[in-house]
């Protein structure tokens, strides 16, 4: 199980290509999730933000079996190649993901950083992600996106 702090160091796994850039793993069959990444995509204008489901091939190579375990868990999981590599879960990553968007609301990922923030965080968060599939509902297939939006995910 992974630790609760919300950031772990980053174990690289066998690679068949390296990522284009930061990447937010999310539960493939979770609306919520669906609903989180067609927030995201049209906010991040300069399009670093790239998506794979936790289930998926590109998980299974970059992500410790219990990053993926806490994911599947509720839990967004946010790879940043980019930055060494850094990983993290839960609310931090939702911060990191947000700060990646740019304008205004870069001014939050640095919250992620200050000790205590994330894991108050976490408490609103593991509520949401345990009623996640009772509240939105789950989908038996993965997110099908758009065919502009087709780059910027990693799996079908």
């Amino acid at each position: 199980m992974i630790p609760e702090a919300t950031e772990q160091a980053p174990r690289r796994f066998p690679l068949r290509a390296p990522l284009p850039g930061p990447v937010v793993f999310i539960d493939g069959a979770c609306l919520l999730c669906h609903r989180a990444v067609a927030f995201l995509a049209p906010r991040d204008r300069r399009g670093v933000l790239h998506f794979a489901p936790l289930q998926g091939e590109i998980a299974a190579e970059w992500l410790p079996p219990e990053t993926r375990d806490v994911g599947a868990g509720g839990a967004v999981v946010f790879l940043e190649p980019d930055r060494g590599d850094r990983l993290s879960v839960r609310s931090a990553a939702v911060l990191r993901i947000l700060g990646r968007l740019g304008s205004g609301w870069s001014v939050l990922a640095p919250l992620a950083s200050i000790p205590g923030v994330a894991r108050l965080l976490d408490v609103p968060y593991r509520w949401i992600a345990r009623n996640r599939d009772r509240w939105f509902g789950r989908d038996d297939a993965c997110l099908v996106p758009s065919p502009d939006m087709r780059a910027r995910f990693l799996e079908p």
